[in-house]
């Protein structure tokens, strides 16, 4: 691979990097802490968009992780920055939660279901289908088709829900209409990120547990990219994908001897 400079920024997904089922990742709370102590500019990205930045920021100090609101990105603030690039003070109906419904009001969004200028998906814990239905006829009378990411599943206590993928997947079927998703692997997650702390994509670096969200829209971004194996990808699957991460390490915890480095 390219021999690149130091890591002088910093972007890191949460799940399977930092934190996995609810608990933090062995050195995961050294890391921030240093990460912190060392005033380098750093985000934690996440395709969710259930949770606004303070929900986010506060689940991570129930788990030993005080990282502060603003040093948290999500999907739906990549969403709602995106749409207020495309079409400033524009309309949306949403499906979603506050994460979401938040970060659009705070981009000038008008939320109706009268004539919007988009259709938004989002997760949401309870997917309704009379929401569904009229997304499905705000798209056939003309609404442009958002989501905030692909995520077909998402985790709980009792095995896979659907996700936002899923759900976006029913209303193309119901369409014909693609959606533009904006969170992970969308590089455009990664680009947003890097504007929020002023980075350079050659000096900073992607921490993901997944070749095909994280290290994928790392590359694409041309940032640094480091996968962990303590999430979804295992290292005998890395050799299946056609392009490869710049370091594959087993944990957080062998990268806090890089955040010193000048």
């Amino acid at each position: 691979m390219t021999e690149r400079g130091p890591i002088e920024y910093w972007l890191s997904d949460m799940d399977g990097v930092l934190v996995h089922e609810g608990r933090p990742v062995p050195g995961a709370e050294e890391f921030v802490r240093r990460l912190s102590a060392s005033g380098k500019p750093f985000l934690v990205l996440t395709n969710n968009s259930i949770y606004t930045r303070r929900d986010l920021s506060a689940r991570l100090a129930a788990a030993g992780l005080q990282v502060p609101a603003g040093s948290i990105w999500t999907s739906a603030l990549a969403t709602a920055r995106f749409l207020a690039d495309q079409r400033p003070a524009g309309s949306a109906y949403v499906i979603g939660e506050a994460g979401l419904t938040t970060a659009l009001h705070e981009a000038d969004f008008v939320l109706t279901d009268i004539d919007p200028d988009y259709v938004v998906l989002g997760e949401t814990r309870t997917y309704s289908f009379s929401q569904i239905t009229r997304a499905i006829r705000l798209i056939e009378g003309g609404a442009r088709f958002v989501a905030t990411n692909p995520d077909p599943v998402g985790p709980s206590p009792e095995g896979s829900l659907p996700a936002c993928g899923a759900v976006a997947a029913m209303i193309t079927r119901a369409t014909g209409v693609e959606p533009y998703f904006v969170g992970k692997p969308n590089p455009l997650m990664m680009r947003t990120a890097l504007n929020v702390v002023g980075g350079h994509s050659e000096r900073t670096a992607m921490i993901g547990d997944r070749m095909d969200t994280d290290i994928v829209a790392g590359i694409e971004a041309g940032l640094e990219t480091i996968l962990v194996l303590t999430g979804v990808t295992r290292k005998d699957e890395i050799a299946r994908f056609p392009f490869r991460p710049h370091r594959v390490v087993p944990s957080i915890a062998d990268l806090i001897d890089l955040i010193d480095l000048v």
